[in-house]
């Protein structure tokens, strides 16, 4: 993927992971359009950044994906890269019965958010020159944290669906998923200042400069990632859930 001279869509660039990567990909010389559910969140991240634009999206919604995408395209028909990066995480219960409203609204935002987002842009991208799809699933989807079933569900999802994608549009668009680890953000509650969590800046550093390899991998792994993603690989998953879940643990997946 190149690094300049693109037209990024980047959903969930309101705060976290989103806005910062945003924010990075515009100082790189990109024109950036950010997506997500609040407008003083979108006004804010891009305040005072001349070509980066802001349109509210709510990717739980079926129809308004459909809309957005159309206002999307007529306003930002340059767009070549689709960074899908919305997303939520709910703590859950799975030993008694419980309301399934946290699950179903992970599913929707973190899985069905970006198949549909997906779907509305695929032919608009297979015809545009330097096309990228960029998927960010998590270290959770290669070792659960039994806290958050169905948001590690989602993006061991994400992880599969973008195998197949890659494979799909081989030759076409390409296709990159980006693995965070546990990030100081505001994802969950206290998680900008838990102890043990990448800090935000530093992961972003590290992800910009894998992105710059030549060519880019198709997984954007920090090395922090790596206890996580290679722990079935390594023989080690068993070490791994434990360590994750253990009650002072130090380590998790954004």
């Amino acid at each position: 993927m190149k690094t300049s001279g693109n037209t990024i869509l980047v959903t969930g660039g309101g705060s976290g992971i989103g806005e910062a990567l945003a924010q990075r990909f515009h100082d790189a010389g990109n024109t950036v359009i950010i997506a997500g559910r609040r407008r003083e969140a979108l006004e804010s991240a891009i305040a005072g950044r001349p070509n980066m634009h802001a349109i509210e999206l709510d990717v739980e919604d079926a129809a308004g994906v459909a809309d957005f995408t159309r206002r999307l395209l007529a306003d930002h028909p340059a767009v070549n890269v689709l960074f899908n990066n919305a997303g939520i995480m709910r703590t859950e219960q799975l030993d008694r019965t419980r309301n399934l409203a946290d699950a179903e609204a992970t599913i929707a935002t973190n899985l069905l958010g970006p198949i549909r987002l997906t779907n509305a842009l695929v032919d608009h991208l297979v015809a545009r020159p330097d096309a990228a799809i960029i998927n960010v699933s998590s270290g959770l989807a290669f070792v659960p944290m039994l806290a958050t079933p169905t948001y590690n569900a989602t993006k061991a999802a994400i992880h599969s669906y973008t195998v197949s994608l890659r494979e799909a549009l081989r030759g076409k668009v390409e296709v990159i998923e980006l693995v965070p680890p546990a990030v100081q953000t505001g994802l969950t509650p206290g998680q900008e200042t838990r102890k043990g969590y990448l800090p935000l800046e530093a992961f972003v550093a590290e992800v910009m400069s894998l992105f710059s390899q030549v060519p880019t991998p198709p997984e954007i792994l920090v090395q922090r990632v790596n206890f996580l993603r290679n722990a079935e690989k390594e023989d080690r998953f068993g070490q791994a859930l434990a360590a994750l879940n253990h009650p002072a643990r130090e380590t998790g997946g954004d």
